[in-house]
Formats: C-alpha cells, sequence, structure tokens
C-alpha cells in the first residue's frame, strides 16, 4: 500500500504551520467558501500564505485551497483565518436559494438532463 501525503506529513510541522492552534476561532468557513485574494504577497510572509493569496487571485474554494496546498482542511482553515482578520483575502458565502426564486421547471430539467445524456 502507498502512503498519501497526509500520511508521511510531520504533525511538527504543521503544529508550526498553525502556531499551534487547532481551529480557526470566530470565523466560519464552509468547504465551499469562496476566497478571493485583495493584496499581494510581501517579502517574509509565511509560504502557505503566499500560496493562498496566489492560488486566491481567482475565486477558489477552501477545500481547492485544501487540496492544491496539500494541507488537511482544518490547516487550511486556520490560515485563511489569518488572512481574513488581516484583510488581506475576502471570503464569499455560498447563498441558499430562497422561497420565491425563480427555478427552471421540472419538465425542462429534465429534458436538458436527457440532451446531456445523449452528448
Amino acid at each position: 500500500m502507498t502512503r498519501g501525503p497526509l500520511e508521511d506529513e510531520n504533525p511538527d510541522r504543521l503544529y508550526t504551520v498553525t502556531g499551534g492552534r487547532s481551529r480557526a476561532e470566530e470565523i466560519d468557513l464552509d468547504l465551499v467558501t469562496l476566497i478571493v485574494s485583495e493584496t499581494e504577497p510581501y517579502p517574509g510572509m509565511q509560504s502557505e500564505h503566499v500560496r493562498i493569496l496566489q492560488l486566491g487571485r481567482h475565486p477558489t474554494s477552501v477545500v481547492e485551497l485544501a487540496s492544491e496546498l496539500g494541507l488537511p482542511v482544518s490547516v487550511v482553515r486556520i490560515l485563511v483565518a489569518d488572512l481574513l482578520r488581516a484583510g488581506r483575502v475576502s471570503a464569499r458565502h455560498p447563498t441558499a436559494v430562497g422561497p420565491g426564486t425563480d427555478l427552471p421547471e421540472l419538465e425542462f430539467l429534465k429534458k436538458v438532463l436527457v440532451g446531456l445524456r445523449n452528448l
């Protein structure tokens, strides 16, 4: 059996990356929250923060950031929370469709699905 990148990850490194924190206090980030960079990286910035700012030039979800960085989502949430508090990124939370929203008719959606299957 081959070992994945997280199995080879040194726990001491993750502890150092997060400053010993185990969760992002007061900031609720779910997996699909989009992160967008507001500033450019500066010299001396933590390398993980730099990479998040680079990836965030285009809206990128928290789970995508974790995948690109090869880090657990919990660690990425802490790093993103640091950047949010510093005003270096913004978070765009997904919105739920509320009542009264005009949605396509069910029959139309079924026809689209059939068309896609036929491709």
